[in-house]
């Protein structure tokens, strides 16, 4: 089998786990890209009980799925986030939420990312996927003008928190893979250069590769492929349509919600967008990628049950293993 494709569970977490195995087997998906909330996994629960691992490996065989990357993005989250308010208390259990002080959220956070690492290396998995949070996001708009030393201070906030971490990560022969993203510590381009940089990078930490977030940021996704090459630990497929031009729908989108016509941008089936996919497959080509590739499903305007099939469908039909040459002598060098 070439590179597999996978679902990821995190949009699908409000259904069982084997429900969701099941059909991903029926549409014809080779694995999963298990989220850690729902009950699809458990981290602590993995770790810590060996019968119920086994269990979550018992569904995967019983339909004839694999795993190669678990993610875990609404806790990393909460590791460099600040503010620590409503919207966390929403997405995160009861044990890391506590009494809502937002230290001891970041720190109990941090605590089952490291768990996630052990659980990855105990379902014989090396790639957690995830989010990081960021304690600099808020400054985004950078007015009332920010001071250079504030956002210093944040990547070292990033790197305080992150590096013990990554410790265990090595410890446990894991990587991380951080889905470059709005209200992440690396959401664009120069972003990701210096929260590479910020933590001395260290090969443990590594890039989930989503293009929707970087096409509606007029970011080439297929030439941030060539240039973050050796960091591509993973990849997710998912789509942007952007909705400019008529003069009043804005890339920030307005606080409208997800699906409203009126936004700039939205997310769609995989296929119906601006993602240069055949480009992208390419680099990816190129650059020797030949781990997983996760169908990431999120289209407000189409039913998950038609769109998460017919993603699947234009992704095999356009991913094609590389010739016998798979390293482009260009690339042989990153």
């Amino acid at each position: 089998m070439g590179r597999p494709v996978t679902l990821f569970t995190g949009q699908w977490a409000d259904l069982p786990f084997e429900e969701v195995a099941r059909l991903a087997s029926e549409w014809g998906y080779d694995g999963l890209e298990i989220a850690c909330w729902g009950d699809h996994l458990d981290v602590w629960r993995a770790v810590e009980d060996e019968s119920y691992l086994q269990s979550r490996l018992d569904i995967l065989d019983t339909y004839g799925l694999g795993v190669w990357a678990i993610s875990n993005h609404l806790k990393g989250q909460a590791v460099c986030d600040d503010p620590i308010d409503a919207r966390h208390k929403a997405i995160l259990p009861e044990r890391i939420w506590g009494d809502g002080d937002p230290e001891g959220v970041r720190r109990r956070a941090a605590e089952e990312i490291k768990h996630t690492a052990r659980a990855a290396a105990k379902l014989g998995v090396d790639t957690v996927v995830g989010f990081t949070g960021s304690a600099i996001w808020k400054y985004v708009a950078m007015f009332p003008p920010v001071p250079a030393e504030l956002v210093e201070a944040g990547y070292q906030d990033f790197a305080d928190r992150w590096n013990p971490i990554m410790d265990v990560f090595d410890e446990e022969g894991v990587r991380f893979a951080l889905e470059v993203h709005p209200s992440e510590i690396a959401y664009d381009y120069w972003s990701t250069v210096r929260a590479l940089d910020a933590i001395g990078r260290r090969e443990s930490f590594g890039l989930n590769w989503d293009p929707s977030h970087m096409v509606w940021q007029d970011i080439d996704p297929a030439g941030f492929l060539v240039d973050f090459a050796d960091r591509i630990y993973h990849v997710d497929c998912k789509d942007t349509k952007r909705n400019t031009g008529n003069g009043r729908n804005g890339r920030l989108g307005s606080h409208l919600p997800w699906g409203d016509p009126r936004r700039g941008w939205d997310f769609v089936s995989t296929g119906r967008g601006d993602v240069p996919w055949e480009a992208c497959f390419r680099v990816l080509n190129a650059i020797g990628y030949d781990g997983p590739i996760s169908i990431e499903w999120e289209d407000a305007g189409m039913d998950r049950l038609r769109g998460a099939p017919e993603s699947l469908r234009y992704v095999r039909e356009r991913l094609f293993d590389p010739p016998e040459a798979a390293f482009d002598a260009a690339f042989s060098t990153q």
